[in-house]
């Protein structure tokens, strides 16, 4: 199953759950009516024992209000609660107690494992989600939490820190990559605010009882009083009822997800040991992988491991038993889990380490091929890695990190030095422009920023293209850390410097955008991209105008342009579609026409980025600018393209 199958898989999901959650709303709508009817001596036991049945004397004029009643305060809760989670995965995050780790953090645990992070989200083709620490939860545990990879964050606990190596974090963290590829993370969501909604019912008639308790009613002496205490009782009976039914519809939408989130963690390292090892480690560890914080519950569908214990877990609980899930990763284990005592922090990322995954890194540069391979394999083999990051693409993502210098690398992760690399990827070749371009940041950059620019800017001349890519996705969650006023600054400085020149190229044009794809959301607010419904015959125009550009991107020669054209339209199987004159595609129409692209079905944007891909392949070459420009279109879709290898 690739990227575009799982994301449609999610969408099938998403019905299932729709499904549920209507059964759950009327299974809560007549047991609230049995109650109100009940209680208010709508229906009586006397005319029971005569032969009267419930139907007979239900007041069904009462049945439609309490209906509504019951349907209106379920859906309010779930938007309520929608709303809440709007920020993304930093609201879960937050909600968890979580700390954000600086990307700049020099403690020997935290940076090892942002450094897995970093390696896994370049390998992947996207910027490094921020990680978040749960400090205080002893037991081994992560999550991805967002709607998309341009507001995903991973949680992972102190104990998943201190008891796990390197190839177990690598193997959690491929875990929860997948989820954030696989659009598992705004199926969460979306179920954490379907769950609030049946879970109002019996936070209702929590109030009720408290209420009463205040105006000092009792049953005894104050009838009314006694029928609201009585329905007090049955609404916080109802909402065990709602709990049960919750934890009903977690356990039907999670479990399979994460049988198919542990293979592609397997997939994606090519080492079932990483994640096998971490499974095995929960098992033997007091703490196991539970959650201590109160908020836990709400979210238990979304950790890598059972984070909650309870009664019944053996019908509600969100993921397969822990055997279960080494086994079907471990054929061969023996059931015995790991006891052995929690590795050094150094002991996986010094110099040895090092080596050994630079010796792979080698093994993997001599065995393999030169060039991409030509024609539909080539494209079919390029539309298979978005988002999945094999362990070839996690050594090169190593390796190219190590080629950079440290004062490049350190700069890209912290907040101020982040600003310069991207302020000097954005400088002019020409000296008059680029003298302009200083005397912007002078003026209206932070100084330290603006010294720093100058520092960088002989290195940033010189430097491979091929880093450009990854220093932009280290860049950005650094950048993620700036204060809105910080961003606001950033965002027009970089939109200064590009227009300074008075024409915006492709390379200047995919810079900003991949930045502010990935920023907007997040400073901004937007709201998050929903689901799209589109196919490509709705969005001709616009499917026309990106080719079009896509096969400029690669000559300047008329009929090498053409052929890529004719490539990607022969990709798409259409002969409606027109290749446009150079002087009519515009800028401010290629970004209108990508945010109609966005809400493409997933199918239909595996049939788009196969085009574009046909295109930069069809003459068995590749230049930077068309690499860069497929990323920019790929990452608008929420498609990360991984690296290439030239």
């Amino acid at each position: 199953m690739n990227f575009f199958e799982s994301q449609d898989r999610v969408r099938r999901s998403t019905t299932v759950l729709v499904i549920l959650f209507a059964m759950a709303v009327i299974s809560l709508i007549i047991m609230t009516n049995l109650l109100v009817m009940i209680v208010f001596g709508v229906i009586k036991s006397e005319q029971l024992r005569n032969g009267q049945t419930l139907l007979q004397q239900m007041d069904w004029k009462t049945f439609a209000e309490v209906g509504v009643g019951v349907g209106v305060v379920v859906l309010g809760g779930s938007l309520y609660k929608m709303m809440a989670l709007s920020g993304g995965g930093k609201v879960v995050a937050d909600a968890l107690g979580g700390k954000l780790i600086p990307r700049n953090s020099q403690d020997p645990q935290h940076r090892r494992l942002l450094n897995v992070v970093e390696e896994m989200a370049i390998a992947s083709g996207t910027p490094a989600p921020p990680v978040y620490l749960l400090e205080n939860e002893p037991g081994i545990n992560a999550f991805a939490a967002g709607f998309s990879p341009r507001d995903a964050v991973i949680g992972i606990t102190q104990g998943a820190v201190e008891n796990l190596n390197r190839e177990q974090l690598q193997g959690i963290i491929a875990h929860e990559f997948s989820h954030i590829f696989n659009g598992d993370m705004r199926l969460n969501l979306r179920l954490i605010g379907a769950l609030n909604g049946i879970l109002v019912l019996g936070m209702l008639g929590y109030y009720l009882l408290y209420s009463t308790a205040l105006t000092g009613r009792r049953r005894g002496n104050d009838k009314n009083g006694g029928a609201i205490l009585a329905l007090g009782i049955g609404l916080m009976v109802i909402g065990f009822a709602g709990t049960f039914f919750g934890g009903l519809i977690k356990a039907a939408v999670s479990r399979q997800r994460e049988y198919l989130a542990d293979a592609s963690a397997v997939q994606f390292t090519r080492n079932p040991n990483g994640i096998g090892g971490a499974l095995k480690r929960i098992g033997g560890l007091e703490a196991g992988s539970r959650l201590e914080h109160p908020g836990a519950a709400e979210v238990s569908h979304a950790f890598f491991a059972q984070g909650i214990g309870g009664a019944m877990q053996w019908l509600t609980a969100t993921h397969p038993p822990l055997a279960q899930r080494i086994r079907r990763i471990d054929p061969h284990w023996d059931g015995k889990y790991d006891l052995s005592p929690p590795p050094g922090a150094d002991l996986d990322e010094g110099p040895e380490a090092q080596e050994a995954g630079m010796a792979r890194e080698v093994a993997f540069r001599e065995a393999a091929p030169v060039a991409a391979a030509a024609g539909v394999a080539g494209v079919m083999s390029a539309i298979d890695r978005i988002g999945i990051a094999q362990q070839e693409t996690i050594d090169y993502a190593r390796a190219l990190l190590s080629e950079l210098s440290g004062e490049i690398r350190d700069a890209a992760r912290d907040p101020h030095g982040a600003r310069a690399l991207i302020y000097a990827l954005a400088l002019d070749k020409g000296q008059e422009i680029r003298a302009r371009q200083f005397r912007q940041l002078q003026a209206h950059a932070d100084a330290d920023v603006y010294q720093l620019t100058l520092a960088l800017t002989a290195r940033m001349d010189v430097l491979d293209f091929k880093y450009r890519l990854p220093l932009i996705d280290i860049a950005i969650p650094a950048l993620k850390q700036l204060s809105l006023s910080q961003y606001q600054s950033f965002k027009g400085n970089l939109i200064a410097l590009i227009e300074m020149d008075s024409r915006i190229d492709l390379m200047e044009w995919s810079l900003q955008k991949i930045l502010f794809n990935h920023l907007d959301g997040q400073f901004l607010k937007l709201a998050p991209i929903k689901a799209g419904n589109l196919d490509l015959e709705r969005c001709r125009s616009e499917v026309e105008l990106v080719l079009s550009l896509m096969a400029y991107a690669g000559s300047e020669d008329q009929p090498v342009v053409e052929k890529a054209f004719s490539a990607a339209v022969a990709e798409i199987g259409s002969d409606q579609l027109t290749l446009l004159a150079k002087d009519q595609i515009r800028v401010s129409d290629l970004d209108l026409a990508l945010a109609k692209l966005e809400q493409l079905k997933p199918l239909a944007k595996t049939d788009l980025i196969k085009a574009c891909a046909a295109s930069v392949w069809s003459d068995q070459r590749e230049s930077a600018l068309e690499v860069e420009v497929l990323r920019a279109f790929a990452g608008v879709l929420d498609c990360p393209l991984p690296p290439r290898r030239a």
